[in-house]
């Protein structure tokens, strides 16, 4: 066998090598992006069976707020077809939406005080507050993760094995602008 042979055989290997390396880190990264939305997933379904325990809760103190705690069910709901849909767009939209009328209710719970006092109150109150934290951590862990897998995807020459084998590129957990802007503390004190 010639030195040609030898050489050609040796570029062929390293290039079905290199395909294999880059195929595994995909779907390893495919694989990490779902996990991450896994974790997402269920604190959310977690918060979506926490709410109706808290707003029956209030409505036995808050008669004349009925609005607010409206718009939280209304925004708990709007999650829950986001989620089903799968559309992050959406469900970025719906998200700020629940936790701008979460922010809203807990600021009002200050003008009674024996909804404040209510050992089931109080208990669900930190578990959602945990419970949003806990959203909030894992979003930044999916979007690291999806932003990884979407750098891979276009890096060259792995670009080349992704479109091939059709890895995509995943879509951001984003948030409205009105949740990136500073929180106006006034208006969630008015009552």
């Amino acid at each position: 066998m010639g030195v040609f042979w030898v050489i050609l055989l040796l570029a062929a290997a390293a290039l079905v090598g290199y395909v294999i390396v880059a195929y595994n880190r995909l779907v390893r990264l495919k694989h990490n992006v779902k996990a991450a939305w896994s974790n997402i997933d269920v604190l959310l379904k977690q918060r979506h069976d926490e709410l109706p325990k808290l707003v029956t809760t209030c409505r036995e103190y808050m008669k004349f707020e009925q609005d607010t705690l409206e718009k939280v069910v209304k925004a708990r709901s709007q999650v829950s077809d986001a989620m089903q849909s799968g559309d992050m767009a959406e469900l970025g939209m719906a998200e700020s939406m629940l936790h701008n009328t979460l922010g809203r209710l807990f600021a009002l719970t200050e003008n009674y005080p024996e909804l404040k006092a209510n050992e089931s109150f109080a208990r669900l109150q930190v578990r959602i507050t945990a419970l949003e934290n806990s959203i909030a951590d894992r979003r930044e862990y999916y979007n690291d993760s999806v932003n990884i897998n979407n750098i891979v995807v276009e890096e060259f020459p792995t670009n080349l094995v992704a479109n091939h084998f059709r890895f995509t590129q995943a879509e951001l957990f984003e948030v409205s602008e009105e949740d990136r802007a500073d929180v106006n503390i006034e208006l969630l004190f008015a009552a």
